[in-house]
C-alpha cells in the first residue's frame, strides 16, 4: 500500500514501545524512527481499504498482534546486542536534542517571517498547484524556476505562464550547507524562504510544485550556484532528487542569425554548424551575426518565452548510486581544498 495503513502504524508503534521498554525512557516516535529502514508484510483474509485506490489498509484487528510482536523482537534484540543497543539509543537521544533545538529556532524564524510578510519574499508564485487528491495531468505539470539574481528572473517572470510557472530569485550565491545542521536553514533568510516557498519544511509530501528547475547562467558562477543548490537538496531533502523532482534548465549559449533566419545553439559545436549553414555554400558568404549570451538576463523576454514553453529543454537530476552521494558531496563541497585543487589542476584542458 502506497500510503501505509494499520499494519505500518502498528509496526512503528511496536518499534517505539520496544525501544522505550529497553531504555526505560519515553522517547518520541519521530526521534526513534529517524534513519530506520524496515519492511512489513501481512496476510489478511478480508482486507479493508480506506479508498477505492486501495492505497491504505484499514483493518484494525491486525494492530495488537503486530505491535506486540515487533515490540518483543526489538526488546529481545537489544538485550542480546547491548553494544548495538547503546549506539541506537545514543542516536535517538541525539535526534531528540536536535528536534528540541530546531523547535526553538523554528519558532523564532516563523515569528520573524510573520512580522516581515505573509507572502514568501523572492517568490513570484503561479496560480495552479497540484494536491494529493488532484495531481497534475501529464504535460500540464506546474514548475518553479530558481534563478540567480533579479536580471535573470526578470526575463523569466515576464515570459512565463503565470498559471503553472513560478519563479524564486536568489539574491546571490547560496550558502554551502554541506556538513551543516538543519538549524542553519532557520538562521539563513534565503534558504528558509526557499524551503517555505516549496512547502517542504515539515515533509516533502507538501511540495507545491511538480518540477523544481535550476535556471542558472552557463558560466563559472552559474555552475557554482547550481552545485550549491544541488548540495542543498541532496543534504537536506534527498528524497526530492530520488523522486525525480529536480531539473536543470538548458538555455542557449549562442544566437546565430542572418537577415532571414535565426538559430539558437546550446554548444560551440552547434554554433559552428549553424554558422556554416547560415553563411551559405556559395562563393559569396552571407553576413551572419553571432551573439554569445553571458547570462539569462541578456535574453529578452520575447526570446526567452520559447525556451520555457512546450519546447522547454530539461535535464532531470538523478542518483546513480545512493551510497556514493556522501562521498561525492564530501569531495566536491567539503573542506578538502588541497585534494580538490590537485584533482582540478590534473584535469585542466
Amino acid at each position: 500500500t502506497n500510503e501505509g495503513g494499520t499494519h505500518l502504524s502498528a509496526f512503528r508503534e511496536g518499534i517505539l514501545k520496544g525501544v522505550n521498554e529497553f531504555s526505560k525512557k519515553k522517547f518520541a516516535g519521530e526521534d526513534v524512527r529517524d534513519g530506520i529502514v524496515g519492511a512489513v508484510a501481512v496476510k489478511v483474509k478480508e482486507p479493508i481499504f480506506e479508498s477505492q485506490t486501495k492505497n491504505k489498509l484499514g483493518n484494525t484487528e491486525i494492530r495488537p498482534a503486530i505491535v506486540a510482536e515487533v515490540k518483543e523482537q526489538v526488546s529481545e534484540f537489544f538485550y542480546k546486542n547491548e553494544e548495538t543497543a547503546e549506539i541506537v539509543i545514543g542516536k535517538v537521544q541525539q535526534n531528540a536534542k536536535l528536534r528540541k533545538d530546531l523547535q526553538s529556532v523554528r519558532k523564532e524564524a516563523k515569528a520573524k517571517a510573520r512580522k516581515a510578510a505573509i507572502k514568501v519574499p523572492q517568490l513570484k508564485d503561479c496560480k495552479y498547484h497540484p494536491t494529493k487528491g488532484k495531481p497534475s495531468k501529464p504535460g500540464r505539470e506546474n514548475m518553479i524556476f530558481i534563478t540567480e539574481g533579479q536580471s535573470a528572473s526578470g526575463s523569466i517572470v515576464t515570459a512565463r505562464d503565470p498559471m503553472r510557472q513560478a519563479v524564486f530569485s536568489l539574491k546571490g550565491k547560496p550558502l554551502n550547507v554541506y556538513g551543516q545542521s538543519m538549524t542553519l536553514l532557520y538562521k539563513n533568510d534565503e534558504m528558509y524562504n526557499l524551503m517555505r516557498g516549496l512547502n517542504i519544511e515539515d515533509s516533502i509530501g507538501g511540495l507545491r510544485y511538480d518540477k523544481i528547475i535550476l535556471a542558472t547562467d552557463a558560466d563559472v558562477d552559474g555552475l557554482h550556484i547550481r552545485n550549491l543548490l544541488l548540495t542543498f537538496f541532496l543534504h537536506y531533502f534527498e528524497n526530492l532528487v530520488k523522486r525525480g523532482h529536480i531539473y536543470i534548465l538548458e538555455t542557449p549559449i549562442f544566437r546565430v542569425r542572418n537577415k532571414k533566419e535565426t538559430t539558437y545553439c546550446y554548444s560551440i559545436a552547434e554554433q559552428k554548424q549553424a554558422s556554416r549553414k547560415l553563411a551559405g555554400r556559395g562563393k559569396v558568404k552571407k553576413q551572419i551575426e553571432i551573439t554569445r549570451f553571458k547570462g539569462l538576463g541578456e535574453i529578452s523576454p520575447r526570446e526567452f518565452k520559447q525556451f520555457i514553453d512546450s519546447n522547454i529543454r530539461l535535464r532531470q537530476v538523478g542518483i546513480d548510486a545512493l551510497n556514493e552521494v556522501p562521498n561525492i558531496l564530501s569531495f566536491y563541497m567539503g573542506k578538502n581544498t588541497p585534494k580538490r585543487k590537485a584533482y582540478i589542476m590534473k584535469r585542466l584542458i
